[in-house]
């Protein structure tokens, strides 16, 4: 039986803004996410139970049951379409997990795609209450690769268009932030919202716009984890890159640079100095 293929693009927070807290503990924010093209890939065979194995090289801790997204998505969607079939997939991991690119979740909206496609069903939109259940990452991974603006607790998304040409090198010092505690770290929950994104920008203007927004969970996943703070000056030293920051809660950081000539001379220079570093160039989509 033929199986259908998949890939999972890491998503890249390139601000993250805390906007307030709601009364039920989530966090309101206001993020411009892009999408790269480094990716975990999926396939999937119907099968009559619903199995995962898990293969590349970041599969070690990777769960294969329940604890899973992937396996999670793969239910939430079968018990909301009435689905009797299973599916054997196969998840090969190039992206880290627990690194603030949102791995998981892109595995998990991909699987939800194209588990819709061969099972014959309706997809879940990116607003469905099964969706939002699986984590505040889902929703805009499930527009992937357009960049969106993502407000709310996630679950407010907006088009971007007319972002310039662009690359980036991503950068995952071996630190593990647990996103838990730099929320639980971070003094002030009621920062002002990312600036409008004007339009018809250039890569100069657009990296002039980047460099004066923030990422709110930047210095308390650096007092967690220095090395965080390590990679964004190790980028920031690199010629080309015109703007570095961390993506999402971290740990994984990124330098923006113009072409994906400059990213991966960069890429190679980081990657020379910091052995153990993930680094990665890679266009945004």
């Amino acid at each position: 039986m033929a199986t259908i293929k998949g890939t999972a693009p890491a998503k890249v927070n390139l601000t993250l803004h805390v906007t307030g807290q709601r009364e039920d503990g989530y966090h309101l924010l206001d993020s411009l996410v892009v999408f790269a093209d480094v990716a975990d890939r999926l396939g999937a065979t119907i099968a009559p139970d619903l199995r995962l194995q898990v293969t590349g090289p970041f599969a070690m801790g990777v769960p294969t049951d329940d604890s899973n997204l992937v396996m999670r998505a793969a239910k939430a969607l079968q018990q909301a379409r009435g689905v009797k079939l299973g599916a054997a997939l196969t998840l090969e991991k190039h992206l880290p997990h627990a690194a603030g690119i949102g791995s998981g979740s892109s595995d998990a909206a991909i699987t939800l795609t194209m588990l819709a496609d061969l099972w014959g069903v309706v997809p879940l939109p990116h607003d469905a209450p099964e969706v939002l259940a699986l984590g505040a990452d889902l929703p805009v991974c499930l527009r992937a690769p357009n960049p969106m603006r993502m407000s709310g607790i996630g679950d407010v998304l907006s088009p971007v268009a007319g972002l310039p040409d662009c690359a980036l090198v991503l950068v995952r010092p071996p630190v593990a932030v647990p996103t838990q505690s730099v929320f639980k770290a971070l003094s002030d929950k009621s920062g002002t919202p990312m600036e409008p994104l004007p339009k018809g920008l250039d890569f100069e203007g657009f990296s002039h716009w980047l460099a004066g927004q923030r990422n709110d969970l930047l210095a308390p996943a650096s007092s967690i984890a220095p090395d965080v703070s390590a990679a964004i000056a190790r980028l920031k030293a690199q010629p080309g890159v015109t703007v570095a920051g961390m993506s999402g809660s971290g740990a994984t950081c990124f330098g923006l640079v113009r072409d994906m000539a400059t990213a991966r001379q960069v890429a190679k220079v980081v990657q020379v100095s910091q052995m153990n570093w993930w680094v990665a160039p890679a266009a945004v989509m």
